[in-house]
């Protein structure tokens, strides 16, 4: 119930720099509560993750930073605020195991991906714990180690 069970349909948005910043320990999928300017602008592609992170307060969890940037021609009659607090739908006993680890373990919660399923956008949240330098330093090492193993395997 608490992984992502199938694969994303349509990627709206990706967040690469969080799989180097940090070690990805499971996942969770949570729905978005949206208005309908933020969808528009999101089935034409304009939201980032970048800068996004998930806070929990109260018993619910709320998506911050992320930016969805209004089109002009849906956002006219609202005052769209592209930053603006989203509230994650999550089931109740998936919140209380994510309080349960960030809280007490030292976790931290990273929104990963931005997609649709079944024309519902989705967000792929990861719980995750901060890499220092040398773990960077040593999954780089072991990037081009790979590299070029596979590099030396197709010169045979």
């Amino acid at each position: 119930m608490s992984k992502k069970k199938s694969a994303p349909s349509a990627q709206i948005a990706g967040n690469k720099k969080a799989y180097h910043d940090y070690f990805i320990e499971e996942h969770f999928e949570a729905g978005l509560s949206l208005q309908g300017w933020e969808v528009k602008s999101m089935r034409a592609g304009r939201a980032h993750l970048k800068e996004s992170y998930v806070l929990l307060r109260d018993g619910e969890a709320f998506l911050f930073g992320c930016h969805i940037s209004p089109l002009t021609s849906a956002s006219t009659h609202v005052d769209a605020d592209p930053t603006r607090t989203r509230r994650l739908l999550l089931h109740r006993e998936e919140i209380s195991r994510l309080i349960g680890s960030v809280e007490r373990k030292g976790y931290t919660l990273i929104p990963l991906a931005l997609y649709w399923k079944n024309n519902r956008a989705k967000l792929d949240i990861g719980l995750a714990k901060g890499k220092k330098d040398y773990d960077k330093r040593a999954t780089e090492k072991d990037r081009d180690w790979e590299r070029d193993k596979q590099r030396l395997m197709r010169e045979r």
